[in-house]
């Protein structure tokens, strides 16, 4: 991965902390004021991929998400539509689009920065180590975050953190129970 590019300058820094600041004041309520989310989780989030056998191999081969279904995507006749589980009913879906020109991977406004999928710490270590192997540029943040590309370019994070924390501070009250 490429490092980033220089930060602001620090008093823009300083700017950006208030402002935080300032929306944290103004919308983040107390724990016990919160109330209940409208949702009961994400069922899938969608990419797109260059390569169905491809993306099977990374995210089943090496990784260890068990492909779920693989069907045809009814928006697009011809595409296909597969599945990966991550564990706790989520669910990582793929499309594939022959024959149209979707281009590289970018990371845009309103696109997609990166995918944090949270693994035991013990399976951390050990896909660590399957990503190092198989030759796979990645990066190591606080001992806990795993940050690397797959064959399209998605960055994912294979954080050891548990569901529901984040650097070992809770950021979700009521996080599903570990399995």
């Amino acid at each position: 991965m490429n490092a980033p590019e220089p930060g602001p300058d620090p008093a823009t820094v300083a700017a950006r902390a208030a402002e935080r600041e300032r929306l944290r004041a103004a919308h983040l309520l107390p724990h016990g004021r919160r109330p209940a989310s409208s949702a009961r989780g994400i069922h899938h989030t969608a990419l797109i991929s260059s390569d169905v056998e491809r993306t099977i191999r990374f995210y089943q081969d090496l990784l260890g998400f068990p492909l779920t279904e693989l069907i045809e995507n009814r928006d697009y006749p011809g595409s296909s539509h597969f599945f990966f589980d991550l564990g706790n009913g989520n669910l990582l879906a793929f499309f594939d689009f022959p024959g149209l020109d979707v281009g590289p991977y970018a990371e845009v406004l309103g696109g997609l920065h990166h995918i944090a999928i949270s693994v035991e710490p013990s399976h951390w270590q050990r896909l660590r180590q399957r990503v190092a192997d198989a030759g796979v540029a990645h990066e190591v943040h606080s001992d806990v975050s795993l940050y690397f590309r797959d064959p399209d370019g998605a960055r994912i994070e294979l954080i050891a953190d548990p569901l529901g924390e984040m650097y070992g501070s809770r950021i979700l009250e009521q996080a599903p129970p570990a399995p």
